[in-house]
């Protein structure tokens, strides 16, 4: 179990709430917190009964980035260990990318540096109307990680994704809305609330089918459409062969209601 002090874990019926927990200093990643992070991940991933995740901050901010101060603490480092160090944070974010059930980002207030990487790993984002994101590496000399170099042009296209990179500008909700880089825009009061429920009704679909949808929506952009469909037909086969789809053609036929249904969104009578 990962330490109360870098994240809490919540669960309730299939969904686990991981809630980075250093809210004195916006969430900001510590190497603590990277190991843990990417343990809990692993150890999810084992667990049949771990349905969908959803991935908040504690105390009104996402995420800060890497903790540049605890960093700087440790005084100069030289390429090679910079290096080394740099391990854990691509096992963290390795771990999410390979974690093969819906991944709900909710986030709010800062989501600056790696914590828009993260945003970026996850399969949907609902973003307050408080939130703020920025690659603000670029503002200590650094280039963004955690795999944003390649997740963030294939939101918002290579020549925007420069724009955001070489500016180390903010970016407000409406605006990430409107590139692409979140689903919905919430009220502060609402947004949990909506991230829980989507992943609640994802408990409900077919495990098989969101592992395979998601696994070939994640290679999409860097196969060919041949070896796609190729893969697609592979995946196809289990799904028409599998409990759930037999179950769910069932249910349809004798006019029952369906086993997985989207929630409404906000404000839906």
């Amino acid at each position: 179990m990962p330490s109360p002090e870098t994240l809490i874990l919540t669960e309730h019926e299939g969904v686990v709430r991981v809630t980075l927990n250093r809210p004195a200093v916006m969430n900001a990643i510590s190497r603590q917190m990277a190991d843990e992070f990417a343990d809990t991940l692993l150890a999810l991933q084992q667990r049949k009964d771990v349905r969908a995740l959803v991935l908040h901050g504690a105390g009104g901010n996402f995420c800060a980035g890497g903790d540049v101060k605890g960093m700087h603490k440790a005084g100069p480092r030289g390429v090679g260990e910079a290096r080394e160090g740099m391990a854990r944070y691509l096992r963290m974010t390795k771990a999410l990318r390979d974690f093969d059930r819906p991944v709900i980002a909710a986030a709010d207030g800062v989501a600056f540096g790696a914590g828009f990487s993260l945003l970026l790993l996850a399969d949907m984002v609902l973003l307050g109307e408080r939130a703020r994101l920025s690659m603000v590496f670029g503002r200590v000399g650094l280039i963004p990680d955690c795999g944003a170099l390649y997740t963030l042009p294939r939101v918002v296209g290579v020549q925007r994704a420069k724009e955001i990179v070489f500016s180390a500008r903010e970016l407000h909700a409406t605006e990430a809305h409107a590139l692409g880089l979140a689903m919905e825009v919430l009220t502060s009061d609402a947004l949990l609330d909506r991230a829980t429920a989507i992943a609640s009704s994802l408990c409900y679909a077919s495990p098989l089918a969101l592992a395979s949808a998601k696994g070939i929506l994640d290679q999409s952009l860097n196969c060919t459409l041949d070896d796609l469909l190729e893969q697609e037909a592979d995946a196809q086969a289990m799904a028409l062969a599998s409990d759930y789809h037999r179950e769910a053609v069932n249910r349809f036929t004798a006019r029952k209601p369906p086993l997985f249904a989207w929630p409404g969104s906000v404000g839906d009578a």
